[in-house]
């Protein structure tokens, strides 16, 4: 699912888009080492592509990579940009500075010959000079003239351009051409340390040019492209896109033919992998695990692995695992087993997925994103930080993302950082500002804000009743017994006026499971109270001591009512992973008296209709790691703002909870241009990001990748940008390849 809902016009935007993470939501390992500019850096876990060098590549073939559907745009600057838009512009169009495997930036050669910082007073200027080799696929040079366009496009102050992001842009005083259309000299009206993120995807200038082309022209298709491949085609009827090499290429020519981007539901790719439709697929743990069984299966043939475990895996055991796996009980797998004929067919069908998927490996890293547990602040217990930091004091971290991570053979290090993964340069654990996880001191802290165990037993208004008042209101439970007996008054109605002057006399009313929610009137009467002899004790006079309910005794409360928080957690069934989090964070919380109201919805409406509109109170979701958090960080910490509509500007900082603190660091480390300088300034910020505890950093999310064992350089990269030209197949002929089979 695209992590949008930044209105348009707004001058500061996120300049990538997040997925959210339901295992997508759409749901690299890094192992993290506490780092700072003086220590050493800490140590990310490699990228899984099966490296090869270029010579080992088959020249030619046709590749088709799994995406969730046909991208709405090829416009990466638009709202419903989403992933596959990006992942397709990749292979297309130029990029200045992509990351490597640590997340830097690196200068591309392809397209640069340098780029520097060439004076900062009195204002700063970048001088581009770009490789004399580089044109536009219909021969143009890239030069000036597309810079200029990308950034009047992109500046924000024309509104007839329908623009997602600017950030960056805006800072922009003027561009002006070099020596020739080859260097660009760009002056900034205000510093900015981020400049290596612009211009990354850069669009020739006849898409951006105009707000027509800009809005409507680049949505389907790119006539002009800069990039190793160029497009051939968009079908969203078939569900495909297709990329052929650019003969006008430049660098190193591209070992595949044809590069195809065909949709798939996460749900289908299993069978788009045995069925040979697919050749690389991002995929979920149940996949990766089919694949790992394949691997160790012997077959009809009588042949056991080479090695590991699971090597007497046989025909006949098989039936039982493809019946599991296929939704039979276990008492259903037993009666399948005894049948022949049924075995025979189930054998067949599982030993042909089994020798489908023989043919596939399991690229796995940690993406370069980390899944949170969000508090929102704007209003309820969370908005006081003293619940909010209790809660995260509660949970245990490690835990969490040793569910997510351990079971993959994946690392388990939490986020010690909201603003850089393990591996990054200006990664440093500042989780400390918060402290270790300490359910005592989270006890305190929730009794400091007045949440107490036995606080959810309702009490009265009135507490001034004395022994007087206590004397009449016993004396005038006996007569109304009395009177009750002799007229033969229904118990319920009985029950109904002790009930309203107990109330009347300042009393307690326990035995409610839920205290905080009674209603007054016969609601608040149990259907002991309506029958003869029920509810001894029931009532106590003002000032008496009174059990609490064994429901409520151990559970924390203010003032008679109960803290319950709302937990929203997606529904659908790539969202298992968070649901499994959610459940363990729910049990830590149970742990400690606060309960929690746990509410499942479609996946589709999870972040729109919930996260982003503040319809929670607790919710799992991520936000990708990035090259550039002064940034890309800002908006999503961000202290939300009154509008003039009376609403609240939150930007992308969805947990509302800020302040004008950590917005300056923001500031300044955007504006400085020392790097050790600006990272110190967002340590900064982190260190106060982890106080105010809106936003708890849970685990890095698992990269999962079904990859053909023929393929090289491919599969999890992990911060890295794919080397498009490099990927190919090893030791088969050109035509060989699954897809090519099925076409």
């Amino acid at each position: 699912m695209a992590h949008v809902g930044v209105p348009r016009g707004t001058a500061r935007k996120r300049r990538s888009v997040a997925l959210l993470a339901t295992g997508v939501l759409t749901i690299p390992v890094l192992a993290g080492c506490t780092s700072d500019s003086e220590g050493p850096t800490s140590v990310a876990v490699p990228q899984d592509i099966a490296p090869a060098s270029r010579e080992r590549v088959t020249e030619g073939s046709t590749l088709t990579w799994a995406i969730d559907a046909v991208p709405t745009t090829l416009n990466t600057f638009q709202a419903d940009a989403d992933s596959a838009t990006t992942r397709i512009t990749g292979a297309l169009l130029p990029s200045l500075f992509p990351l490597d495997a640590r997340g830097e930036p690196k200068l591309n050669p392809d397209y640069l010959e340098s780029a520097k910082v060439i004076e900062q007073e009195p204002k700063q200027v970048v001088l581009y000079k770009l490789n004399q080799q580089a044109v536009w696929s219909d021969g143009r040079e890239i030069g000036a003239p597309d810079f200029v366009a990308q950034w009047r496009a992109l500046s924000g102050k024309d509104s007839a351009f329908w623009t997602a992001r600017n950030a960056g842009y805006e800072r922009i005083e003027k561009i002006e051409r070099g020596k020739d259309d080859l260097q660009v000299r760009v002056t900034f009206s205000k510093p900015y340390a981020d400049w290596r993120s612009l211009f990354s995807p850069l669009y020739p200038k006849e898409v951006t040019g105009a707000p027509g082309t800009f809005n409507d022209g680049a949505r389907a298709t790119l006539k002009n492209t800069a990039g190793p491949f160029r497009l051939r085609s968009v079908n969203k009827d078939k569900g495909t896109v297709v990329l052929d090499r650019n003969p006008r290429w430049w660098g190193d020519e591209a070992k595949l033919e044809s590069l195809v981007f065909r949709a798939v539901e996460p749900e289908d790719r299993t069978d788009a992998l045995t069925e040979g439709t697919v050749d690389v697929a991002d995929i979920d743990s149940v996949t990766a695990n089919g694949i790992a069984l394949a691997a160790r299966y012997r077959g009809g043939n009588g042949q056991p692995p080479a090695h590991g475990p699971g090597a007497d895996i046989t025909p006949a055991a098989a039936l039982r695992s493809w019946a599991l796996a296929h939704g039979s009980d276990e008492e259903a797998a037993e009666t399948a087993q005894a049948s022949r004929e049924k075995s025979r067919e189930a054998v067949a069908v599982y030993a042909a997925e089994q020798k489908a998927l023989k043919g596939f490996a399991v690229r796995k890293s940690l993406e370069p994103a980390y899944t949170q547990l969000a508090l929102n602040g704007e209003s309820g217990p969370l908005s006081d930080d003293r619940v909010r930091r209790a809660i995260a004091r509660t949970l245990d971290r490690q835990e969490l993302a040793d569910t997510v991570l351990k079971p993959l053979g994946l690392p388990a290090k939490p986020p010690g950082s909201h603003l850089a993964l393990a591996g990054q340069p200006g990664y440093k654990d500042g989780s400390g500002a918060l402290g270790d996880r300490d359910t005592k001191e989270a006890q305190a802290l929730l009794a400091d804000a007045g949440w107490t165990v036995g606080g959810a037993v309702r009490k009265t208004e009135d507490t001034k009743a004395g022994s007087e008042a206590e004397k009449k209101a016993d004396e005038k439970k006996k007569a109304d017994e009395k009177k009750a007996e002799e007229k033969g008054t229904d118990k319920a109605d009985k029950a109904e006026k002790d009930d309203k002057a107990s109330r009347e006399e300042g009393t307690y009313i326990v035995g409610d499971e839920k205290p905080g929610d009674r209603p007054a009137g016969d609601a608040g009467v149990t259907a002991q109270d309506k029958h003869p002899g029920g509810a001894a004790g029931a009532y106590a006079p003002a000032g008496t001591a009174a059990p609490a309910p064994a429901a409520v005794k151990d559970r924390l409360g203010k003032g008679g009512k109960p803290l319950t928080l709302r937990f929203v957690l997606p529904s659908g069934p790539g969202s298992q992973p968070l649901r499994t989090v959610g459940e363990k964070i729910v049990e830590m919380l149970d742990s400690i008296g606060i309960s929690t109201q746990v509410t499942k919805v479609d996946d589709d409406s999870y972040f729109k209709d919930h996260i982003a509109s503040g319809d929670y109170d607790m919710a799992l979701y991520s936000w990708p790691a990035t090259a550039y958090p002064a940034t890309d960080g800002r908006p999503i910490f961000a202290k939300p703002e009154p509008a003039t509509d009376g609403s609240l500007l939150v930007e992308q900082n969805y947990t509302r909870v800020g302040s004008d603190h950590i917005d300056q660091l923001f500031d300044r480390a955007v504006s400085e241009l020392d790097a050790n300088a600006s990272r110190d300034l967002l340590k900064q910020a982190d260190a106060r990001i982890w106080a105010a505890a809106g936003s708890i950093p849970l685990y890095q999310r698992p990269q999962l990748v079904a990859v053909d064992k023929k393929l090289a350089n491919i599969g999890a990269f992990g911060f890295a940008a794919p080397r498009y030209e490099d990927i190919g197949f090893t030791g088969r002929e050109a035509a060989g390849s699954p897809a090519n089979r099925k076409k």
